[in-house]
């Protein structure tokens, strides 16, 4: 029985205050059911400092990234890993990124432009409209004085210098050089550094060298002179390739005067070189190495380096442990390199598999577009996706991925502005009908409630999956 002095209490607080809630007894329920009390909520973004990417698909939010921002706080690299198969956006978020990222006056973006149609790379548009000449690397426009990059550019160190050429030989042979051949190339490259001083050495220095050893080199080793020659025979031949065989013209010779490295942006088109040579994994080593000592300055501006094709940089042993080295060392300088790969098979199952899995790891950013299952189920258990977005990376739509920042993982939505399209979307993309990235007003906003409608099956499965194992008590 109630206390006399409690109710006379309740009911003057009730007459001026009204009735009193009555205490609900708790209810039990399973969190299916219980999902439904929650108000919807969307994820945290990534900041509101840096370049706006597009739009997050579940809530609506804008989305914004920036390495150079987030490194420190969310991210502990800013490089960055974009995969998908052709025509589902890569090279437009790519762009369009590039494009933004300019925008801020302590940025400059080097890119190697693999890919191009009518004898001009991809990205000749957008370097045309901001009145930059691409260094357009072609065997036969070098045999004419066209671009040359010199490995024994005196910008570059000698240990650079050495590193390099082993790199190339490496490349080409297809296996490490031994102790012998290592020596001999060695020898040559003192001798050819201390004894000409008057101009650039260039690679035919070194080739003479390999073939008449100065006697010195052998007497230092107390070894035979027809000795060392014979260790730098393999050596020999192969730079001779770069010297007078198909590659011939676009190593063989000083750097090209004139090549801008203060400009905002700096394009290789490499669209001239088969990507299926030799001559393509070499170019990137080259360059990656040159970049690394005339590019990379402590002036703190934020630099990009963005590289289409890179499965040519990871699936290599020899240059992938180039620019392991190039990607510790730019770190601390603010560099972000972007790697864009079609599948990630094709560096995880190579001869480089260790090397890949290295700078995989450095990528604290990884980007995915529509992939098949097989793949998509591959790529999330290498880089650790969750069970959801693996299971809606093959249903995703052109121009919109599954974005993983350092395990904050959105599906984001890339648009493009009116301006921007015209520079963006080439050609070849215009016509590539069903996966054309240019879609209508209506199509567009189709494809995007379509891809809702999914994600939202999708998560609904994972809530009800978590039903049969659990249940809650809630009040």
């Amino acid at each position: 029985m109630r206390d006399p002095l409690t109710a006379l209490t309740d009911t003057f607080t009730s007459f001026l205050f009204g009735k009193i809630e009555t205490t609900r007894l708790p209810v039990r329920t399973s969190t299916g059911q219980a999902q439904a009390v929650y108000l919807p909520t969307a994820a945290p973004g990534l900041g509101d400092s840096g370049v706006i990417i597009g739009r997050e698909v579940y809530s609506g939010k804008g989305y914004i990234y920036d390495p150079f921002q987030l490194y420190g706080q969310q991210l502990p690299a800013p490089h960055w890993l974009v995969l998908g198969e052709s025509g589902n956006g890569k090279s437009a978020l790519e762009k369009t990124y590039v494009l933004r990222q300019l925008r801020f006056r302590d940025r400059q973006v080097v890119v190697l432009d693999a890919q191009g149609e009518d004898g001009v790379g991809e990205w000749n548009l957008i370097a045309e409209e901001l009145g930059i000449t691409p260094i357009r690397l072609d065997p036969m426009a070098a045999l004419d004085m066209g671009i040359r990059l010199n490995p024994l550019d005196p910008a570059i160190t000698t240990t650079g210098q050495l590193a390099l050429l082993r790199t190339i030989i490496e490349v080409a042979m297809g296996h490490g050089l031994d102790e012998r051949s290592g020596f001999a190339l060695k020898v040559a490259h003192a001798y050819v550094n201390e004894t000409i001083v008057d101009r650039q050495p260039v690679l035919t220095d070194i080739v003479e060298q390999l073939r008449h050893p100065e006697p010195e080199s052998a007497e230092a080793m107390n070894v035979a002179t027809d000795d060392v020659r014979a260790w730098g025979l393999d050596v020999a031949l192969v730079l001779d390739r770069l010297v007078d065989g198909d590659l011939r013209g676009m190593f063989d010779g000083p750097t090209t005067v004139g090549i801008d490295l203060d400009a905002p942006l700096i394009v290789f088109d490499l669209s001239h070189i088969d990507r299926n040579s030799i001559a393509m994994p070499i170019l990137m080593a080259i360059i990656g190495v040159w970049l690394e000592h005339t590019w990379i300055r402590p002036d703190r501006k934020k630099r990009i380096f963005l590289v289409e094709e890179a499965w040519h940089i990871i699936s290599s042993p020899f240059v992938a442990q180039l620019f392991q080295r190039l990607l510790k060392f730019g770190r601390r300088l603010g560099l972000s390199f972007v790697a864009v790969v079609h599948h990630l098979s094709d560096v995880v199952d190579g001869a480089a598999a260790k090397e890949a899995a290295a700078i995989l790891k450095m990528a604290s950013t990884r980007t995915i577009y529509a992939q098949k299952s097989d793949e998509a189920r591959a790529t999330g258990k290498v880089i650790g996706l969750p069970r959801w977005a693996v299971e809606i990376i093959p249903t995703l739509t052109p121009g919109i991925a599954v974005w993983d920042v350092n395990g904050n993982v959105q599906v984001v939505k890339h648009l493009v502005t009116e301006t921007e399209r015209a520079l963006v979307f080439t050609d070849r993309a215009m016509t590539e009908s069903s996966r054309d990235l240019e879609l209508t007003d209506d199509a567009l906003r189709a494809a995007e409630l379509e891809a809702e409608e999914r994600a939202a099956a999708f998560v609904e499965q994972h809530l009800s999956d978590l039903d049969d194992s659990s249940e809650s008590t809630v009040a």
